[in-house]
């Protein structure tokens, strides 16, 4: 029994030493990174210890056999001590969704987020209306506030016909609606958008009525910048805002000169009638 027992525990530690290993201790990592009989199991299993120093992932990097591997390459650009200097030149290879991935990856650091991020956005402009619409539900808050800003116009060939008009004009109002649902997207990213010379007047629309957004006074604000909100949204908006802070707000806005004067009647009428 004794014996038995002695045997299952040093089966046990042997399992616990392979799943996770001592890497300065018991594993040659620099060696094993760079054999080129390496696979990509192996490799998997060693970007899986967190602790990898910086040295190892670069000795892997240079393993021309394990980067033939996408899974490997996907997580060597998300290990959280990969430089700077080979996981953003490696995410450049990666296909959309494999870079959204990387970008909501927990482990990868925040600059290197960005940059993934930066890729991402930079090939919006021709990835399909279904990535659109998926990127739009899942990927990064920056990544969905882009796509508000993003208006499909087609193939770059003139479109004459009304019903193809519509179609884009339908697709391009998914995204859009799809884009301000994303969970991460924040109250911050949502003002930079409306403000954005690139604003459309879809967008400021959809901002003006959404259930969430449109409740914000901060977003309000900013909505009472731009040139497309519509008489009555911006009535309503102004309600609120004292007369004073009412009329600073207006002086950089780019309302209609008619809609500024509207609004600063009305907002200097409710004063006197308090009066």
């Amino acid at each position: 029994m004794s014996e038995e027992k002695t045997s299952l525990d040093e089966t046990a530690a042997s399992s616990t030493a392979l799943a996770s290993p001592a890497p300065r201790e018991s594993v040659d990592l620099l060696r094993a990174a760079a054999d080129p009989a390496l696979t990509e199991d192996l490799a998997l299993a060693l970007l899986k210890h967190a602790d990898l120093p910086a040295e190892v992932l670069e000795q892997l990097a240079r393993n021309s056999n394990a980067l033939k591997s996408r899974k490997v390459r996907i997580a060597l650009a998300s290990h959280p001590h990969t430089p700077r200097h080979l996981s953003v030149p490696l995410a450049r290879q990666f296909y959309t969704f494999d870079l959204m991935k990387v970008a909501l990856s927990p482990g990868v650091p925040a600059d290197v987020k960005v940059a993934v991020d930066d890729v991402l956005i930079s090939r919006l402009k021709t990835v399909t209306v279904g990535e659109r619409l998926t990127l739009a539900r899942r990927a990064s808050g920056r990544v969905a506030s882009a796509l508000l800003l993003e208006v499909e116009t087609g193939d770059g060939k003139a479109v004459d016909d009304k019903v193809k008009d519509a179609k884009i004009a339908a697709r391009a109002t998914r995204v859009l609606q799809t884009a301000l649902e994303n969970p991460r997207l924040t109250e911050a990213l949502v003002i930079n958008s409306v403000l954005h010379a690139a604003a459309s007047t879809a967008l400021v629309q959809a901002v003006a009525r959404h259930a969430k957004w449109s409740r914000r006074k901060e977003i309000r604000a900013a909505l009472l910048r731009t040139e497309h909100l519509s008489l009555a949204r911006a009535l309503e908006f102004s309600r609120e805002i004292p007369a004073q802070m009412l009329q600073e707000l207006l002086a950089s806005s780019r309302l209609p000169a008619q809609i500024k004067y509207q609004l600063l009647f009305e907002s200097q009428s409710s004063v006197v009638t308090e009066e």
